[in-house]
């Protein structure tokens, strides 16, 4: 049978003479992770402030039920208590919802903020990235283009 031959030295020869450079893949895993930091940061202080919000408006809702509870001397105070509950149950909702929203939109606008910004530091890093490669090919074909005999393979019209 056939041994399948190994390539994995020449792979290695061939990666460690490309001229690679890994501080920009160390640079844009630190700007990954300083945005993966910075959306939890985010997503956790809206959780934060979420709860806070469900336990007021459940302490709310407690109270008004303790007033619902009370006993009354008239049949007619129970169909007044309950719709006095029903009545603060709705604005207490309402008020609530509105606090959730703020805090949706809060959370919104810090992620489109910090979604441009990484936006930004992408580009620039891509940029540098490009610029370092460029000038490493460059470099490296100088290098190639001397040890070979100074031929580059242009053809000059010499006329």
């Amino acid at each position: 049978m056939a041994k399948t031959p190994d390539f994995t030295k020449n792979f290695q020869d061939m990666m460690s003479n490309l001229p690679i450079d890994n501080s920009s893949m160390t640079e844009a895993f630190k700007t990954q992770t300083a945005l993966g930091e910075k959306m939890s940061r985010v997503a956790l202080e809206a959780a934060e402030r979420s709860t806070e919000i469900s336990a007021q408006w459940a302490r709310d809702a407690i109270a008004r039920l303790g007033e619902l509870s009370a006993a009354r001397e008239q049949p007619a105070e129970y169909a007044k208590a309950m719709s006095d509950f029903a009545t603060a149950a709705t604005e207490i909702a309402s008020q609530h919802m509105a606090a959730y929203a703020e805090v949706a939109k809060k959370v919104q606008m810090e992620t489109v903020d910090l979604m441009l910004n990484a936006g930004k530091d992408a580009a620039s890093d891509a940029q540098r990235v490009a610029q370092n490669v460029t000038r490493d090919v460059q470099s490296a074909a100088r290098t190639a283009s001397t040890n070979f005999g100074g031929t580059t393979g242009s053809t000059e019209n010499k006329g």
